[in-house]
């Protein structure tokens, strides 16, 4: 008989259950899919749960490997990894390498325009009051993180923005932004770290072909756009993440078949 997992969390795109081992926990990557701010909307992509599974393993293992803290332990299925509990941080840390989303909205520079350098933004995590820029003042007033926490997510987010920009220049891919949010992780000696949680997928990174210019990421959801479920399908072809009995499952479900 299947014991069922204990739901901790259950949000926009992903469910958070109790872990099997002591201090982990499984995150479930749905197919849902909701656009954020002044134009609210939901929707299903068939697969996507899955292609991000996917996508956020690779990244993560990738990351792990040049000793930048993550979360993540295993995948356990297609829809389903397991990684560390933490105690998260209320915050977003989102790095910009060309003007989009909200900076570009607001200071009126076209999507797209190349910034003279990164740009780093802080949103305090309040859904109910759509997640609002904050300034390293407010966060550390209100004790949201401190000073050192600060700095090294923000270490950390350089960091990989320089591998992330070169990982997917490797596979035609520009960078334009990517949102990162953190936690403390403690170790067996009960000392704890800051790392990166949740994940990193076309859900929370702007990705635009070299080439074309084409999006291939939440963007074509938000910006009704035709096909936004072959953006998620092109990154995870274009990394080789995907395979072969998976790729026809999902061009069945394409074609209807």
């Amino acid at each position: 008989m299947q014991i069922e997992k204990r739901i901790i969390f259950e949000g926009k795109s992903k469910t958070i259950f109790e872990g099997p081992e002591p201090d982990t926990l499984i995150v479930n990557f749905r197919d849902d899919v909701d656009s954020s701010f002044y134009s609210k909307k939901h929707s299903i992509i068939p697969n996507k749960g899955i292609i991000n599974n996917l996508i956020s393993e690779y990244i993560m293992e990738r990351l792990t490997e040049i000793s930048i803290p993550n979360h993540f332990i295993r995948r356990l299925n297609m829809r389903e990894q397991q990684v560390h509990e933490a105690e998260a941080i209320p915050i977003e840390l989102i790095l910009y390498n060309y003007a989009s989303g909200y900076l570009s909205k607001n200071l009126g520079i076209p999507e797209g325009t190349q910034l003279p350098r990164s740009i780093i933004e802080y949103r305090y995590k309040d859904s109910a009051n759509n997640d609002p820029v904050v300034s390293e003042e407010h966060i550390t007033a209100f004790g949201w993180a401190d000073a050192d926490d600060l700095d090294e997510m923000v270490k950390i987010a350089l960091r990989v923005n320089d591998f992330l920009s070169g990982l997917f220049q490797g596979v035609g891919i520009k960078l334009i932004d990517f949102t990162l949010e953190f936690g403390k992780i403690s170790d067996k000696d009960e000392n704890t770290h800051i790392a990166i949680i949740d994940e990193i997928t076309p859900d929370n990174c702007r990705l635009w072909d070299l080439k074309t210019q084409k999006r291939l990421d939440k963007d074509r959801f938000r910006k009704n756009l035709k096909n936004p479920e072959e953006a998620y399908l092109e990154i995870a072809n274009r990394f080789h993440l995907l395979p072969k009995n998976l790729l026809k499952t999902i061009d069945n479900t394409k074609t209807g078949e």
